[in-house]
């Protein structure tokens, strides 16, 4: 096969939901029911997903994000605050510290697993050090020991950005049920979805409270039942709360969706293995290492480019595998090179050699649980193609 076969007639999409009879029933259920905001499908999701995880509390949220901010307000960080994030991951991570008056401290990452480097975090600690929020890229879990013994060492809150990693295990651990707090995303893409949405988990019975006060405008417990046949109830505004709760609606796509959480993941086993046989004699293709006793959620299929080995760069090769009908993507486009944390943190790509290495050369392929083998077949022969006409 040469790069100039056909193409496909079909675009093949990077990412496809999975959604059939039973989701589909569960919605029309909610909205032929009296109640399609946040009720009792939001909390069986709470009830199921804790469960999954095998923590105490589970909390329904719109987004990771939110999970993430309502993490940092509820151990009262703020202006004056430093939180250290890694510099390779979606701008959120970070976002959520600036919303809360804080100073996102970013730092680079480990070369071989592109996850926050432990080493780079307890340099980057200072007396206004509050948390750590490390985030588990495509699935792969932090060196959470490593991370842990350095928060305990300077008493410091770690928050799991958990957006990639709800199948996730770190040494027999479920991430979800090791730290403080762990926010999890089920965004369209996601391994499971409920369109937009995400989940908060922790076993600490304060923070839960606090966090679901919080999570609907700062009113007093189980305000959503105001309106339910139990009659109603005045209530009270006890903080300046925000608009982070999730509805029936999207609860009753996650109940669907985490039933299917195990099959899903067999398939993205599956895909992996197709993938890595059919790339893994490309000399220009580097694999992010997975460390040890882990259980990988597999979220996305990436690999490095060997640029010094290739006439064209990263975006030229994108270009090209969409010219032939393939969705691609990145993951991700580090901090430091957004515009905004480039200028505000006076941020300079010398201080973040293996981010700034890595911006170049990642390179996100389809993978989600509905594709065909012959999908990856059709990448992989025309990734290695494109690699062929334009390998030095």
């Amino acid at each position: 096969m040469t790069y100039n076969t056909p193409k496909r007639v079909d675009f093949l999409p990077f990412n496809q939901y999975s959604f059939d009879e039973h989701e589909k029933s569960a919605v029309l259920e909610v909205l032929e029911s009296s109640w399609i905001t946040t009720g009792p499908k939001t909390k069986q999701f709470e009830r199921e997903f804790a469960e999954y995880i095998g923590c105490k509390h589970a909390i329904a949220l719109n987004s990771c994000t939110a999970g993430l901010h309502l993490s940092l307000l509820a151990n009262n960080i703020g202006i004056g605050d430093e939180v250290i994030v890694p510099d390779i991951t979606f701008t959120s991570t970070a976002n959520v510290v600036v919303h809360t008056g804080a100073t996102p401290i970013i730092v680079d990452v480990d070369p071989e697993t592109l996850n926050i480097d432990p080493q780079k975090i307890e340099e980057h600690i200072t007396k206004n050090t509050k948390a750590i929020i490390p985030v588990h890229l495509a699935g792969q879990p932090c060196d959470m020991d490593s991370i842990n013994k350095i928060a305990d060492k300077y008493n410091l809150v770690v928050i799991e950005d958990a957006a990639h990693a709800t199948e996730s295990f770190y040494k027999g651990k479920k991430v979800g049920n090791m730290s403080q707090l762990t926010a999890f995303s089920f965004y369209a893409t996601k391994n499971i979805t409920t369109a937009e949405g995400g989940m908060l988990t922790t076993n600490d019975d304060q923070l839960a409270e606090k966090i679901r006060i919080l999570s609907l405008h700062g009113l007093s417990k189980d305000a959503w039942k105001r309106y339910s046949n139990e009659g109603y109830k005045h209530y009270d505004v006890v903080c300046a709360g925000y608009k982070y709760n999730m509805t029936d609606i999207q609860s009753a796509l996650g109940i669907e969706q985490l039933k299917k959480i195990d099959k899903f993941a067999d398939k993205r086993k599956e895909h992996k293995k197709t993938y890595d046989q059919l790339l893994s004699n490309v000399p220009e293709i580097t694999f992010i290492k997975e460390i040890d006793d882990i259980v990988h959620a597999r979220h996305l299929y990436m690999v490095m480019l060997d640029m010094t080995k290739l006439k064209v760069t990263r975006d030229q090769i994108m270009d090209m595998m969409i010219q032939q009908n393939i969705g691609v993507s990145v993951h991700f486009m580090p901090l430091h090179l957004h515009t905004y944390y480039k200028e505000r943190f006076n941020l300079l790509p010398e201080n973040f050699p293996v981010a700034t290495k890595a911006s170049k050369s990642l390179l996100s392929l389809p993978f989600y649980p509905n594709l065909k083998e012959e999908d990856i077949i059709y990448v992989c022969y025309k990734l290695r193609d494109i690699i062929e006409e334009f390998k030095i």
